[in-house]
């Protein structure tokens, strides 16, 4: 290494530890919460989706914008979308006043599903992140992470690997 080259900033032992644990944290719930869904055939990522197609006034979201959402690039996305769609879950449509524009659509059947797996979700949620925490550590999950999310944000890095995902190989 080069003189003039500057030394990294080593994480001391308790941030090796705080991170060391968020990463095996984060591994083991995402697992466990499609572990949960999969008793419904589906998959945390396309949950999440229709979820939030569902909360939707008229249960319709852009494609970027639910890519944006859910931190997948728009190819990853269309490839999730095309598995719901063909389960009859959600349609795809263009926009309207935006024809360039593409809006993935819950179907009635859709909502139907995200209905029935609802309850499965919530109780996984709950046995796996809120009954492990006090409303106050909650909170401060809650603002720690958004935190950290605005922070990532705010370097465009994640535009830049999004971007570099959907170029064709």
């Amino acid at each position: 290494m080069n003189a003039n080259t500057p030394q990294p900033q080593w994480l001391d032992a308790q941030e090796q530890d705080v991170w060391r644990e968020y990463l095996r944290a984060s591994r083991l719930l995402e697992s466990a919460l499609d572990h949960d869904l999969q008793a419904h055939g589906l998959q945390l990522t396309e949950y999440e989706i229709l979820s939030m197609l569902s909360e939707q006034p008229q249960r319709r979201l852009r494609m970027s914008v639910i890519a944006d959402l859910v931190v997948q690039s728009r190819s990853r996305l269309t490839h999730t979308a095309g598995r719901l769609e063909s389960r009859g879950w959600v349609r795809r449509e263009a926009c309207e006043g935006d024809r360039r524009g593409v809006e993935l659509v819950l179907t009635d059947t859709g909502f139907a599903e995200i209905v029935r797996m609802a309850p499965t979700h919530v109780a996984s949620v709950r046995a796996n992140v809120l009954d492990h925490l006090s409303r106050e550590d909650l909170l401060a999950l809650g603002r720690a992470m958004a935190l950290i999310s605005s922070g990532i944000l705010s370097t465009g890095v994640c535009d830049e690997v999004r971007a570099t995902e959907e170029e064709p190989a």
